[in-house]
């Protein structure tokens, strides 16, 4: 995605061999109108799939999701990392280690929100290890719903997450591809969309 591109270009910085910083239009302070193409961009890839539900995690995936799932006009549903007060039902849960945080999280949905019936995008910011959309695709299928594809914002394809979940035989689009963070550049490989 040209635009997508140009702005890490203009505004990511490098922060070391495998970190890459795009806190002011990403993951701290969010561009609506790029969220807002990146959205769209997902749901033309997969505007035939018969999407219907959009899953992420929260934070920063919750953006792009957003924005896929109106152009897709399907609910998003997000996976929370800790248990609200109010969430009392019974939840889908998952294991997921933070490559950026260094930390392992219990994610968990509503079982109320994700069903068989469901046909499901996955949205993430980042793809690295693939540990966040593994965890997620667990959550989907504790419910039994069917994962059509996952849509990731900046994949890091100098890592194994894209291995990883086309071997579990997904499909997987990404709208800005790395190839490498050496020297504090950004090199890209051809994107998906």
């Amino acid at each position: 995605m040209k635009e997508l591109r140009e702005r890490i270009e203009a505004d990511g910085h490098v922060l070391g061999e495998g970190v890459l910083k795009v806190d002011s239009f990403v993951t701290h302070q969010v561009d609506p109108v790029l969220m807002e193409q990146i959205g769209r961009a997902f749901a033309k890839v997969f505007a035939e799939a018969k999407i219907t539900k959009v899953v992420t995690i929260e934070a920063s995936g919750i953006a792009p999701a957003l924005y896929a799932a109106q152009y897709l006009q399907v609910p998003m549903v997000f996976a929370r990392k800790s248990k609200s007060l109010t969430m009392n039902e019974e939840l889908l849960t998952a294991e997921v280690y933070s490559f950026t945080k260094q930390v392992t999280s219990t994610i968990s949905i509503s079982r109320k929100f994700l069903s068989a019936e469901d046909n499901v995008l996955i949205v993430d910011d980042f793809l690295a290890n693939g540990q966040a959309a593994k965890g997620l695709i667990e959550l989907c299928r504790q419910a039994g719903a069917h994962v059509e594809g996952i849509g990731i914002v900046i994949e890091k394809s100098f890592q194994d997450g894209r291995e990883l979940l086309e071997a579990m035989g997904l499909k997987v689009v990404s709208l800005a591809r790395i190839k490498s963070l050496s020297e504090g550049k950004v090199e890209f490989l051809e994107e998906d969309a």
